[in-house]
């Protein structure tokens, strides 16, 4: 595109705002994600927006979007706010916050960890998990009680991740105690609240919850420290663990430790940390969502239903290859992140003066990229805000309608930061959705107020106050 073609920043529209605040008030946290859609909608695929001093460019166009995703790390990164506001808070150095060569670094220590034949490896710990997920869930069928949907699934991917990750057992799905979960939960929400914020107020009058999430950020940089120290202790203890790792943690452990990785513990505690977060949120918000939508379209649940009891011999033993088979299911769980993605918005901050779609970006703009925008338009994709799973299957849907489906919808992110847990995830997604449809009829999942589930944003989108209501199958 010539120089000419390109539009300023500084001319493209967006809403009014006020002096010195600008549109900070009109952008409430929880509910951000929806007034960005809004305005996308009334000013077009690229408007400007300013929070206090900050400006930014919200970008609706799946293509520039993409386009700015596979420039990673180069030409966007994550933004000096939250490496600064992260460190401030007590996070530490991990993948998701780093850029340039630190982010390279762990990349490789990461993806190592995460490679599929590893996955694979921790399988059993996995069903372990599920299975105390199915012996939580009988008890409230038998009892009659309504189950915490939200909260339930955030114990089943913390205790997956320890498990898995690091050779941990923290078992919240046997207790009431859940101490390492009642702490993670406080940090996502903190990082989100200060980054929309246009002034640092917790650092003039911290809240209440401010000082809580101090004595969280405490707590759970000892129990990382403690993850990493009984790891490295398992491999000194037996150096033969060393050539097949049997958890993410020793895995990367065992990638830090060759010549010129230039990957310390801190930043193996980084992984830990974001290992943590990120496998407990993203997940339990996605599974909740798949359950919710199914329980909406009675044709697609009795179709995912039919296919897991069909695939899946033994509830309490299924397999791998078992999983693999479930192709409804896992085109379920692609429609659902397609209608409810857990990152509806990714942030990107240019490295330097450049160009999105077709316009120039000043180096100081950080660029909102909205995941959901062209998803669930008709311009691109046939009754798009519809629920259709088959969309996602070979030969149940017109090739180019497929092809689009999975070029615009972007759950896992783009380019060379696409997120490296994506093969675990859909493997929880699978498992306990295998879990749940092979012991239990779901007769009902309820909203608080009987309406539509509302969305959240709390860093990831959640869905408030989900009930899950179950029967237990008679073969269990």
């Amino acid at each position: 595109m010539t120089e000419a073609a390109l539009r300023r920043y500084e001319d493209l529209p967006g809403p009014r705002g006020l002096p010195l605040l600008g549109n900070a008030l009109q952008m409430k946290g929880p509910k951000m994600h929806l007034q960005m859609e809004q305005w996308c909608r009334e000013f077009g695929p690229y408007y400007r927006v300013k929070v206090g001093p900050r400006r930014l460019l919200v970008v609706g166009e799946h293509q520039a979007v993409a386009a700015a995703l596979r420039d990673r790390p180069d030409g966007f990164g994550r933004g000096a706010r939250l490496e600064a506001i992260g460190d401030e808070m007590g996070l530490k150095p991990g993948l998701f916050g780093s850029n340039g060569d630190m982010w390279r670094r762990q990349r490789r220590m990461v993806m190592a960890a995460f490679d599929p034949a590893h996955i694979k490896r921790y399988f059993p710990a996995l069903c372990r998990v599920a299975q105390r997920l199915v012996g939580r869930w009988q008890i409230a069928a038998r009892d009659g009680r309504a189950i915490d949907l939200q909260a339930d699934l955030m114990r089943y991917t913390v205790d997956t991740i320890a498990g898995l990750a690091f050779g941990a057992e923290v078992n919240t799905l046997e207790s009431d105690e859940d101490v390492i979960q009642q702490h993670l939960d406080k940090i996502f929400p903190a990082l989100a609240r200060r980054l929309a914020a246009a002034l640092p107020m917790w650092r003039w009058l911290p809240s209440r919850a401010d000082r809580e999430l101090k004595r969280s950020m405490v707590a759970v940089n000892e129990a990382v420290d403690g993850f990493v120290a009984q790891a490295r202790a398992r491999l000194k203890e037996d150096p033969e663990r060393a050539k097949k790792p049997p958890n993410l943690l020793e895995a990367m452990i065992v990638a830090a430790d060759e010549p010129d990785s230039g990957i310390d513990d801190a930043q193996v505690a980084g992984n830990v940390l974001t290992m943590l977060l990120a496998g407990e949120d993203t997940t339990a918000n996605t599974i909740a969502w798949m359950i919710y939508l199914l329980s909406r379209h009675p044709q697609a649940l009795a179709r995912a239903a039919d296919e897991v009891r069909r695939v899946i011999v033994d509830p309490k033993n299924p397999t791998h290859e078992q999983l693999g088979q479930l192709d409804y299911v896992e085109a379920c769980a692609h429609e659902t992140m397609r209608l409810k993605p857990v990152a509806p918005m990714i942030v990107l901050a240019p490295a330097r003066e450049t160009t999105i779609g077709n316009v120039r970006v000043p180096g100081d703009v950080v660029v909102f990229g909205l995941m959901r925008r062209d998803s669930v338009s008709d311009e691109y994709l046939p009754n798009a805000a519809e629920f259709r799973p088959e969309r996602w299957l070979a030969g149940e849907a017109p090739a180019q309608a497929a092809s689009a489906a999975k070029r615009i919808s972007m759950p896992f992110g783009a380019g060379p930061r696409i997120c490296p847990g994506r093969y675990l995830a859909l493997l929880e997604m699978k498992m306990a959705m295998a879990m749940l449809l092979s012991c239990f009829e779901i007769f009902g999942v309820d909203t608080r107020d009987g309406g539509e589930a509302e969305e959240r944003l709390s860093f990831t989108m959640t869905p408030v106050g989900l009930t899950l209501r179950l029967r237990a199958l008679a073969k269990i």
